[in-house]
């Protein structure tokens, strides 16, 4: 799921899946984002290392549903080894086990701050389109650089997953 290089354009690759730990969220404003993915990344921390998880790849959040006002999501680590059941972080924030789907997926890099990955949606969501393929939940944001205060956002690469659908999806997979 994790490639070194920048996607200097859109693709489509074939995934294996991924077992994950993750905290879940719904209807969490927008607004309120900064917030959730901070604890989350907090609670992550603390549990992955009392459980003796590895992670994997850099952190993500995962959609469940299309963004409306709010968003539906998990934010997590792809793990090394499976989260046995739920977790608790001492401050109450639950870590559950989950996992990132296999198959077709269109994969693309957005190089640039968090406050334009709207406007890099938007672009993906209709090359995907414009390609042929359909668009398929979940869809993720894999955070490939942890940002860092003293970083400019021309630094930030954060890479965009949508499993997809279609003649060319399907025969890409199938040669995996």
């Amino acid at each position: 799921m994790f490639r070194t290089e920048p996607h200097q354009s859109p693709e489509i690759v074939s995934l294996s899946s991924a077992r994950t730990a993750v905290v879940r969220g719904q209807d969490i404003r927008f607004e309120d984002l900064r917030e959730f993915y901070d604890s989350a990344f907090a609670a992550l921390g603390e549990v992955l290392e009392a459980e003796g998880l590895i992670a994997v790849g850099p952190g993500f959040g995962l959609m469940t549903r299309e963004p409306t006002d709010s968003l539906d999501l998990e934010v997590g680590f792809a793990v090394d080894h499976a989260l046995a059941g739920t977790r608790a972080a001492a401050s109450g924030v639950e870590v559950v086990p989950s996992e990132i789907p296999g198959g077709p997926t269109a994969v693309t890099s957005h190089l640039g701050s968090f406050d334009d990955l709207a406007g890099a949606w938007e672009g993906f969501m209709g090359w995907i389109a414009d390609n042929g393929y359909t668009a398929s939940l979940p869809f993720w944001e894999l955070y490939v650089t942890e940002p860092r205060p003293e970083m400019g956002p021309e630094e930030l690469r954060t890479d965009l997953f949508v499993p997809v659908s279609g003649a060319d999806a399907d025969e890409h997979h199938r040669r995996g």
